[in-house]
């Protein structure tokens, strides 16, 4: 059985999704209700990492763990003792999600330093481990679903700024993989996708989805850091604006990683859009 964190997230449902169709028992572990498309016969348990004691039902009879922090970016968590409650399930592999952050932001506590930490925790577990390290998730484009089907506007900074955003379906593929073959134990993969592309070639996507134009609207830097700010720590602000603005050489990148677990390029931005298009209807 292999068990998945964060199993209501843009990765974590198509990963759930992925393991059933290949005829493997999944447990779909959430701290909330079940995910809404949950596959037939897979189990959910509700548990919360910040409490790794609830995650003993879960972990029960497992062999693999996707680790997810859900969202956190892994504060607020135990790696060690998460992975020391998976251990005594019996359980042989853990495939974690951390972020690129870890090797192209190290001064940044936001998008390095505590992944970072996750990360050692999971190498010194004694565990079988892969390390899954994606750049810009294409999903983040959810956040311009609103203004989409209202207005038919996207507002971003950075417009021709360009970043090989990777779909969390591919993701979520990697990890699969990795969950169920000996192969990549181990390894560290970065993912991300085929080709740079700007925020206006994003909106120009979403558009082509939905067969008719979308407006492309230039924040400014401050106007950007205003949006963000009453969601986000301003640490995480003021990485999030410098990967967006100034991408450094690493993060514009392209890696072969998922071509190399997957045998198949990773999908363009433009197909996440058609397979999402009903998100900005």
């Amino acid at each position: 059985m292999i068990v998945v964190t964060g199993a209501t997230g843009n990765v974590g449902r198509w990963l759930v999704r992925a393991l059933a169709e290949a005829g493997e028992r999944v447990t779909a572990v959430s701290r909330g209700t079940a995910p809404v498309s949950l596959p037939s016969a897979t189990r959910h348990v509700r548990a919360d990492l910040a409490a790794p004691e609830t995650l003993r039902s879960a972990l029960d009879g497992a062999e693999a763990l996707f680790l997810h922090d859900g969202g956190t970016g892994g504060v607020g968590l135990d790696p060690r003792a998460i992975l020391d409650v998976a251990e005594a399930a019996g359980v042989r592999r853990v495939v974690l999600l951390s972020s690129q952050g870890v090797v192209t932001r190290p001064e940044s506590v936001s998008h390095g330093g505590v992944m970072r930490a996750v990360e050692e925790a999971v190498r010194e577990s004694g565990l079988a481990w892969t390390i899954l390290r994606p750049g810009v998730f294409a999903s983040n484009a959810y956040a311009w679903a609103e203004p989409v089907r209202a207005e038919r506007t996207v507002a971003a900074p950075f417009g021709d700024v360009g970043i090989p955003v990777i779909d969390p379906a591919d993701i979520a593929e990697v990890a699969a993989t990795a969950l169920r073959k000996d192969e990549h134990e181990g390894r560290a993969y970065v993912l991300n996708g085929p080709a740079a592309v700007t925020p206006r070639q994003q909106a120009e996507a979403i558009g082509a989805a939905l067969g008719e134009p979308v407006r492309f609207v230039e924040l400014t830097r401050a106007e950007a850091r205003a949006r963000m700010a009453p969601f986000m720590p301003e640490a995480s602000v003021e990485t999030s604006l410098a990967v967006l603005g100034e991408p450094n050489a690493a993060e514009l990148k392209l890696s072969p990683d998922v071509e190399h677990v997957l045998g198949r390029a990773p999908h363009p931005f433009a197909e996440w859009a058609r397979r999402n298009a009903e998100a900005f209807r």
